[in-house]
């Protein structure tokens, strides 16, 4: 698939269709309190649609609650297991280069900041991490399941933040494009898969190619359910890679919002780190992994521990060996990673109850003894411009 200037500029004024549909025929009737109960209905699983729902807000339940009819399930396992293998490292690459890279794109950053709820990052990373979560769970897509009722209202909260944001003026359509663009979903499709894939090869984490391609054709699934276009889309890594770098050069520059919200993002990390002794080490990793330029333009603080974050992939290579090479070692690291993930999604909903957690079970139902097949080692598609 080619990607030009041209053929993006066309992503950029068009959101999505369906799900714009129920929300602007929800507000324009004035029934907020349908919404709401369309919102509360798409949270839970099992329940019954809300009574007095127009049509097309019931054809959009329909159309959203089955997976696309293109979905390979053997490479969805195949996601599956390449997640549980790298839960934690996966986590780290969404906190401080996924998100770094959506505050890089200042549309995007003012999007961020002008939308109540999301200018919070603890919220907006326990979120994150909980979608992922449910997506990888053996159930994702069946009856009871919580990645398409996820999905759905994210889908819809979308629709309900176009709507706003350009009912109220406060978006200026004609500059900046829709909000939540097809272009901007694209481009956070690109960085919840192939730049966190980018992120742990960097981290010199062990990865297969067959887990990669995984992974990354799972976020294409995703991308389908959020209402991203498949004619438009990435459909290979070496095609994603051409859009994220085209992407990011179009729009990736410095702002006042990504800059507050960087410094959210850094302290809040710094509050959950003990004491103060490491807590260079959060800016140090965000600057290791988006590199300096993206760093300054975040006003990402520099320190000492920039050198030495450097050394991180080789503690981490000689982990995954022994991983590689020790049922132990790795039934050790499976569980360290498990806990970290836990007291991570702990401190960032401040103690809350949150169904984040990775699944015991997975392992048992899949009946994975242990590590991925680390074979055919995966590197990076080579970037498209200087």
């Amino acid at each position: 698939m080619s990607f030009t200037e041209t053929s993006m500029d066309a992503l950029r004024h068009d959101g999505d269709e369906l799900a714009d549909a129920v929300v602007a025929t929800l507000f324009e009737r004035g029934e907020v309190g349908m919404f709401n109960s369309l919102m509360r209905h798409v949270s839970t699983t099992g329940q019954q649609p809300p009574e007095g729902l127009p049509g097309v807000a019931r054809e959009y339940l329909r159309v959203t609650g089955t997976p696309p009819d293109w979905v390979d399930w053997s490479e969805m396992e195949k996601a599956r297991l390449f997640f549980l293998d790298n839960n934690v490292h996966i986590a780290t690459a969404l906190s401080f280069a996924s998100m770094p890279a959506c505050y890089v794109v200042p549309h995007v950053a003012k999007l961020l900041s002008a939308t109540h709820g999301l200018s919070y990052p603890s919220k907006r990373m326990a979120e994150t991490g909980q979608f992922t979560v449910y997506l990888m769970r053996p159930d994702a897509f069946e009856a009871g399941g919580r990645f398409i009722p996820a999905a759905q209202k994210v889908r819809l909260l979308h629709a309900a933040v176009r709507h706003h944001l350009k009912r109220e003026n406060r978006w200026d359509t004609e500059t900046l494009g829709a909000p939540i663009c097809q272009e901007d979903m694209i481009g956070g499709q690109m960085f919840f898969s192939l730049l966190v894939l980018d992120s742990l090869h960097r981290l010199g984490i062990h990865m297969s190619a067959e887990g990669a391609d995984a992974y990354f054709y799972a976020w294409r699934v995703v991308g389908a359910m959020l209402g991203v276009d498949q004619t438009a889309v990435p459909t290979t890594l070496d095609e994603g890679r051409r859009f994220l770098d085209l992407y990011m050069l179009r729009h990736m520059g410095p702002s006042e919002e990504g800059a507050h919200l960087t410094r959210q993002l850094i302290d809040l990390y710094e509050e959950v780190v003990p004491g103060t002794l490491f807590d260079p080490v959060v800016p140090a990793l965000i600057r290791y992994l988006v590199g300096d330029t993206c760093a300054d333009w975040l006003d990402v603080p520099r320190s000492p521990w920039d050198t030495l974050v450097t050394a991180a992939p080789h503690l981490l290579g000689v982990l995954e060996t022994i991983e590689d090479r020790s049922p132990l070692g790795a039934w050790a690291l499976d569980r360290l990673g498990h806990l970290t993930t836990i007291l991570e999604l702990s401190s960032l909903t401040r103690g809350r109850v949150m169904h984040y957690a990775i699944p015991e079970q997975l392992r048992k139902e899949y009946g994975v003894a242990g590590a991925a097949s680390r074979t055919s080692r995966w590197t990076p598609p080579p970037a498209t411009v200087s």
